[in-house]
């Protein structure tokens, strides 16, 4: 877990965040909030806490009114919906809370995950998909389900270690009224080409697909940031694809959170990115433990 944000001797945090999951230690939450309270001349604190679904309620009910926002990762982002008192349209809609806002006892769900990947493919220049794969179907592939029909997406296909997990991805395309494929995860070759494939799982589960899904998109979307570039990355890169990295996911999301937290626009997305590609870099050079 990160070491919690100290403010200067002598002086007192005016108001309280942090990012809430399990695992936590690799998060780079801690350091893009803390580059933008700088930027914005605020004495805020961003913590980063270890805390699993069965503990998340009592860590809620603990908190004081110096608290101000939650970020909220995986495993948390489906189960906190019952514990807030209001959740916004999207959050409720692809059913993932990632972001939670603490106002006057009131505890308010949002989600930054898909405007965030909407603004990261847009950055790179990628305004408008037809077609896409997205590799999994849990909470982030939900939120990214939602991001591609943003985008005009009118197909896609759900790569699925577990299809039986997919019910919340089928009903999300129902609503969304994009016509969504679930794939078993064995039968990738059978998967048309695409616009856009979006990986949502772990390194080494996109990393054993790799090259039969480069070989059938134009752009890949790694929403791994960790280790970096990942071997999908890596594979996209070597076929001259496009690449869209999970950290300029993370940035736009981050950015969100922070004007959402702060009630300050706009959030200085240069600093937070700049930040967080020197810690990554400062990660790689220290190397393993």
């Amino acid at each position: 877990m990160e070491q919690p944000g100290k403010p200067e001797r002598g002086q007192r945090p005016e108001r309280r965040c942090a990012v809430l999951g399990c695992p936590i230690g690799h998060s780079l939450s801690p350091v893009l909030h803390r580059a933008a309270y700088a930027e914005l001349g605020l004495n805020w604190r961003y913590d980063a806490y270890e805390v699993d679904e069965s503990r998340l309620a009592g860590f809620l009910g603990e908190l004081g009114p110096e608290w101000r926002g939650l970020s909220l990762t995986m495993p948390l982002k489906r189960v906190v919906i019952p514990l807030c008192d209001e959740v916004s349209d999207l959050a409720r809609r692809v059913g993932a809370v990632n972001t939670l806002i603490l106002d006057d006892g009131r505890r308010v769900g949002s989600n930054t995950d898909v405007p965030g990947m909407v603004a990261a493919l847009k950055e790179r220049g990628i305004d408008a998909v037809r077609t896409a794969l997205v590799l999994g179907v849990g909470a982030t592939a939900c939120s990214a389900l939602a991001a591609l029909a943003e985008l005009g997406a009118q197909t896609v296909h759900a790569l699925a270690r577990d299809p039986a997990r997919a019910a919340e991805l089928r009903a999300l395309s129902e609503r969304l009224q994009v016509a969504t494929t679930v794939v078993p995860w064995v039968d990738v070759a059978t998967i048309p080409r695409v616009d856009l494939v979006v990986s949502t799982v772990p390194e080494n589960a996109a990393g054993a697909v790799a090259k039969q899904v480069v070989d059938r998109a134009s752009i890949v979307f790694d929403a791994i940031y960790e280790p970096w570039p990942t071997r999908l990355a890596s594979s996209a890169m070597a076929a001259g694809r496009a690449v869209v990295s999970g950290l300029d996911l993370l940035v736009h999301q981050a950015a969100l959170q922070v004007e959402l937290m702060t009630g300050r626009q706009p959030a200085p997305i240069a600093a937070m990115r700049s930040a967080g590609e020197r810690a990554l870099a400062s990660r790689v050079a220290a190397g393993p433990g």
